[in-house]
């Protein structure tokens, strides 16, 4: 449930608009002037873009780009391929600005060598934008299979490491040290967090996220730039368990310190996966933390209700505009909007910079 404060925040940025037309430079977050600022992965954060005051026309997004999450790209299945073309088809012709698409988490069914190699040709195939992305529990599976390429529980590791599978990620994605990664585009600050083991290395985590203390200090640095009230959008894979909670298995693990470190900052928007969950009949805007929390469907497993028709393939656009985000739930298998999956959040006045 929102709290009264936020409420009352978020009440004030609307009246603010309606009385005054476009918010001034010290009520609203500041664009940039760059188009594209790379920074490391790994904790070496790039110089912060050059302010400058946003646009008063609050018709037109500062940024637009897709999430797709859980591809789950197949060696053994090609049925996932279809799936990921028709989000491809629809994405490189789209009516409107698409400037970069960020990869969820479960890029492929089991990381092997093969899926990211197979996953890389049917991208070649589309004239896109930037692309990023983080780890999913997924992308560690290659410790399952034997030489044969067969699920065998009873040899795990069967020869491999965890490691193999987070050099194989960075590979494909192109980040140089770490599974995590930040980039500001147009002045709007990404922030990709991944899992950095699996049960090759720790065991007790199961299916859960685990990021390490160097990562969360990293990322709590990397928040610092958000002490203005500029939006961030953070993406994890495994959603979030109870508030006050740590996660377990299917969830982030270090729960506590996650929300402890974006408990400071407004307009902070987190985007996660792996539930496959369908956009259709469900509510996938969590509104019991300090941020906006928003779980995504799946391109290859979003789950069918009774009654639809077809195989739903399913991801969400995120449009940031001067004053407020708007995310809406995509069907690509049909290329259009899912009517349930439609949400407008007004962003609150920060402070000058």
């Amino acid at each position: 449930m929102m709290s009264r404060r936020l409420f009352v925040k978020q009440m004030l940025a609307i009246l603010t608009l309606m009385s005054g037309g476009a918010l001034t430079a010290s009520q609203i977050w500041n664009g940039a002037s760059d188009t594209y600022t790379e920074t490391k992965s790994g904790g070496n954060h790039s110089q912060q873009p050059e302010a400058r005051t946003a646009s008063s026309d609050l018709s037109v997004p500062v940024l637009s780009f897709f999430l797709l999450s859980d591809l789950h790209i197949s060696a053994a299945d090609s049925v996932f391929d279809g799936r990921l073309h028709l989000a491809l088809k629809d994405i490189s012709k789209f009516e409107s600005d698409v400037d970069t698409i960020v990869l969820g988490g479960d890029l492929t069914d089991f990381g092997r060598e093969s899926e990211y190699k197979r996953l890389q040709s049917i991208l070649h195939e589309y004239k896109l934008p930037p692309l990023y992305g983080n780890m999913g529990n997924h992308d560690y599976y290659d410790i399952w299979l034997n030489a044969k390429g067969a699920f065998s529980t009873e040899t795990m590791p069967n020869g491999k490491t965890d490691a193999m599978s987070r050099e194989r990620f960075m590979r494909f994605i192109g980040y140089k040290d770490k599974p995590y990664h930040e980039v500001w585009i147009k002045g709007v600050h990404l922030i990709m967090l991944s899992q950095e083991t699996y049960v090759q290395e720790t065991p007790e985590v199961g299916e859960g996220a685990w990021y390490s203390d160097e990562q969360l200090a990293w990322f709590e640095e990397t928040m610092k730039a958000h002490k203005d009230g500029r939006p961030a959008f953070v993406f994890i894979h495994q959603p979030l368990p109870e508030p006050g909670t740590d996660g377990g298995t299917h969830r982030l693990i270090r729960a506590k310190r996650f929300r402890a470190i974006l408990e400071p900052y407004i307009n902070v928007f987190v985007l996660s996966g792996h539930s496959h969950r369908n956009f259709v009949g469900e509510d996938h805007y969590n509104r019991q933390n300090t941020f906006h929390w928003f779980n995504n469907a799946s391109v290859g497993k979003t789950r069918p209700v009774p009654g639809q028709s077809g195989t739903p393939v399913q991801g969400m656009y995120v449009q940031v505009y001067p004053h407020e985000v708007v995310i809406r739930g995509r069907e690509f298998s049909t290329r259009t909007w899912i009517e349930e999956a439609h949400w407008k959040v007004p962003l609150l006045p920060g402070k000058s910079t």
